[in-house]
Formats: structure tokens, sequence, C-alpha cells
């Protein structure tokens, strides 16, 4: 088939009509497939079950800083976990603070730390006339969810294939004293799969903004979480803010979510010694410390971070194959016909596609009827509002292999049959 747009309205209306048949086909079947989130599937999970046992009740619980695991205390987690989670991130064991099973629950502490203490000498941010943060998209719509929370007006800035349009955070940045903050995924950004050029990160860490109580929610979700033989490589922000004496302007964020147990994972962030005493005036009071058997537990079966890379290549075997489907799908049935463009990314959960300008809704409602659920088009704006009407984001890894083969197969005929109908309106 020709690109549709060279096409004559007969021979689109011809081809219409044969989608349609085959559409109807599939919505005869009672399919429920789900494509909407970024969820490791039972395959990925059964890479973990031996760490259920990788605790017994006759293991030693006493460690040089922790007394009994079980018991209270030790509000930013144990040092052994510390120090597997300095090794993930390229940081010094006395920068991380361990936390529970969600780094976007220490994100989300982080926020409100901010808009009820303030930091940087600044007022709270509540307190403050008007704040903003600056939201790269498409982005992590739970990220736009968090900021939409505390009514934080969200400002969009648009991803380039380096990450987020340097010269305009820039110069909103150093203009504008009421931008707070931005959001980042620097590798395999959600959803493009982008990762942070040199250059930007170097950029980033040489901000001047005209804010002083200005953060970066570096949340580096993926920092490990490589697809293909080709992994992306990002520079060490903090090793860039040191040079430019801005430690403070930066929190890092990762977890084991999409490691090991979703629902049982073990989150941490990294941050300057300022920062983290300031954190930890609002968690004082929030708990008296967070699951250190499941701290122990991740450290007796990783050992090392030697153990955790050898244990992503088990994930890669699983995941590799599912993302080369999706994409050689996308090839083979959509590049010719010049409807859409998306991204090959090297490691992260998602693909990233843009069809024709005010076809994502159609895509996403025509997927739904025929029982393929996707993430909602729009989500990865703020407000999810994309002015475009374009972006979708595919999640390949929760399906079983043979479910995501015939979820591919629709999501390419509801892409089709949405800019036919683009294209012959009026």
């Amino acid at each position: 088939m020709n690109n549709y747009s060279s096409l004559e309205k007969s021979k689109l209306t011809e081809e219409y009509r044969k989608l349609s048949e085959t559409y109807a086909a599939y919505k005869a079947q009672g399919l429920a497939l789900n494509m909407a989130r970024g969820k490791p599937g039972a395959e990925q999970l059964n890479i973990s079950n031996d760490m259920l046992t990788a605790l017994t009740p006759d293991d030693v619980f006493s460690l040089s800083d922790c007394p009994d695991c079980r018991n209270y205390g030790n509000l930013d987690g144990i040092d052994c976990c510390k120090e597997l989670f300095a090794a993930i991130l390229g940081v010094d064991k006395k920068n991380v603070f361990v936390g529970g099973n969600s780094s976007l629950n220490m994100m989300f502490d982080t926020i409100a730390c901010m808009m009820e203490l303030g930091c940087s000498g600044e007022k709270p941010w509540n307190k403050q006339e008007k704040i903003k943060f600056l939201c790269p998209a498409p982005g992590y719509d739970r990220h736009f969810g968090v900021t939409g929370y505390f009514g934080i007006e969200m400002i969009t800035v648009p991803m380039t294939e380096n990450g987020p349009d340097m010269d305009t955070v820039e110069k909103l940045v150093s203009s504008d004293p009421t931008i707070k903050g931005i959001w980042c995924v620097p590798k395999y950004s959600n959803p493009q799969g982008i990762t942070y050029s040199d250059e930007t990160v170097k950029r980033f860490a040489a901000l001047e903004p005209a804010a002083k109580d200005f953060r970066i929610m570096w949340d580096n979700a993926y920092v490990i979480h490589d697809i293909n033989g080709t992994p992306d490589k990002l520079l060490n922000i903090f090793d860039e803010v040191k040079k430019t004496g801005k430690e403070d302007m930066v929190l890092e964020f990762c977890s084991t979510s999409k490691i090991t147990f979703p629902g049982a994972g073990v989150a941490a962030l990294a941050a300057s010694e300022n920062n983290l005493a300031l954190l930890k005036k609002r968690y004082n009071f929030q708990t008296i410390g967070y699951d250190k058997v499941n701290m122990l537990r991740h450290v007796r079966y990783f050992k090392d971070l030697n153990g955790v890379l050898a244990h992503m290549q088990k994930h890669r075997a699983v995941l590799e194959p599912r993302f080369n489907m999706v994409l050689d799908t996308l090839d083979k049935e959509l590049s010719p016909l010049g409807i859409a463009k998306w991204t090959k990314p090297n490691g992260g959960y998602f693909v990233s596609i843009d069809v024709m300008d005010g076809c994502a809704k159609r895509v996403v409602a025509l997927c739904k009827e025929a029982g393929v659920v996707l993430t909602g088009a729009g989500a990865t704006y703020p407000y999810g509002k994309d002015p475009a009407d374009s972006n979708i984001r595919l999640a390949p890894t929760y399906p079983p292999v043979e479910e995501l083969e015939k979820a591919m197969d629709i999501f390419c005929i509801c892409v089709k049959m949405a800019a036919i109908e683009k294209l012959t309106e009026g």
C-alpha cells in the first residue's frame, strides 16, 4: 500500500472497507487485552521468586548499624541497602535515603515537604503567591498527577531527541521566580525512551534559576533497564552539579519496582546533605522507619551491583523479543503509509507513537471498542491535553506474547482507520 496521502479518495474508501471488515471480526471475539500501564508481566515477576526465600528465621538480622531489622528504627534505611542503591546511582552512600516500596511515594512526599516547609531559606511553596513546574512532554502522567494534586501550575516543555528543549528550560527558569521545579525521566524517558545527552545533563547542572528554591526532580526509574545490546549511557547529574556547586538543586529517585516485585520492592532517593536534612524533618513525623526486612532481603538476594546487573539480563531476555515484535509490526504495517512515527528505544518500558494530528483519541476509542485498552490519549501531557491529539503510549511488557501480537494487529488497524477518516473527512 502506498502512502495514504497520495491515494485518491476512492482508494482510501475501499481500503477503509477492508479494514472495517477485519476490525469487526476482532470485535466479535470479545477480547480483553491491556497495554495501558508499564507493568511487568508474570514471566518477569517469576524471575525474582527466589528472593522470597532469601531470608530465613536463622538469617543474621543483626547489622553494624541495625541491631535487629525486625524492629523500629533506621529512618533512612540500613547501610547495606544504601550501599546497593549508591552503586546503582553512582553516588555516595551518605547521600542516599532508602524508603518504602514506591519511588512515586517519595516524590510525592518531597513535593509535600517543599509545600509545607520550603527550602533554601525561602517561604514554603504553599505560602507563596504562585508556583509553577516545568513538565517535559510527552512525559509521565503520574508526575503531572502529583503537581496537579497540589494545585501547582504546569508548563509544558517540548521534548527533543536529546531530552527537554533546554533553550526553553533555561529561558523560563532564569526569568521566572515562580518556577520551582521540573520533572525529568533522564534515561529511557517515559514514554519516548529518550536518554538525555551529555550536553543536556550539563546544561541542567549549570542552570541559573531565578528561584533560589528551584528543584530538579530527577526520576531515574530506568537507570539499568536496558532491553537490547546497545544500551544508552547517561551522564551522572551529581558529578556535574558538584562541578557547578549546585548540589541542592537535584533530587534523584529510583526503585526496584521493575527489578523485583512492583508491590514489594524498595525505593530510594539521592540528595544533598541539605535536602536530606530537610526531608527528614517531615519523615521523622511520618514514620519510625520503613521495611528493613525487605531491604535486607534485597541485599541478601543481589549481594552487590553485579548481582543486580545479572538479574537485569534476565529481564532483558523477556522484554527484548516483545519490543522487537512491537517495532517490527509498526515498521511492517505503518511505515509505508506515512501516517505515524514512533521511537525505537534501547531500554525502558514504553514505545511512544505519534499518529496523525487529531487522531489519537479516535485510535484509543477504536481500540477500546475492539477489546484493547491503551493509556488514555493526552495522558502524556499536563492536564491530559495533548495539543496535537497525536501521542499514544504503548506498554508492551504486561500481556503474554500471543496477546501482544493480537493487540498490535488491532492497534495498527485502528491507526489506519482513524487516518483514513481524517483524510476523507468533509
